[in-house]
């Protein structure tokens, strides 16, 4: 059974210019993800999944076990942060996706993580 998210999810990125290699169309990010758990019990991230969009509408989708690495728990309250990277063919995209969550008492939900744009500085109004 689904339950609604008690999980509020927030990312900060960045244009990381000394990897990147535009001549090559690589454009290198990195992204800052907060997750803070506002609800009553204890959770567990178990599984992530994004969906990465380029600047031409190339999709690709990212799915695997917890986030760099671990399945970070959270305490009532309590915020987890962790830094990972995309690259891109193009200087700006999106990217957006979710979290599988587990609940102390075993009930699973998802964590939306809402969309946030990727984008060279200065290439875009």
């Amino acid at each position: 059974m689904q339950i609604e998210s008690p999980i509020a999810v927030t990312v900060d990125s960045f244009y990381l210019g000394a990897q990147s290699n535009p001549a090559e169309h690589r454009y290198v990010f990195a992204y800052c993800v907060t997750i803070t758990n506002n609800g009553p019990q204890a959770v567990q991230l178990l599984r992530r999944y994004w969906q990465i969009t380029d600047g031409n509408g190339k999709q690709s989708e990212v799915r695997g076990d917890g986030v760099i690495g671990v399945q970070p728990e959270l305490q009532p309250g309590e915020t987890y942060s962790y830094t990972s990277g995309a690259v891109l063919e193009t200087p700006v995209g999106t990217m957006q996706g979710h979290y599988e969550m587990q609940a102390a008492d075993q009930r699973a939900f998802n964590a939306p993580i809402p969309l946030f744009r990727l984008a060279m500085p200065n290439i875009l109004n």
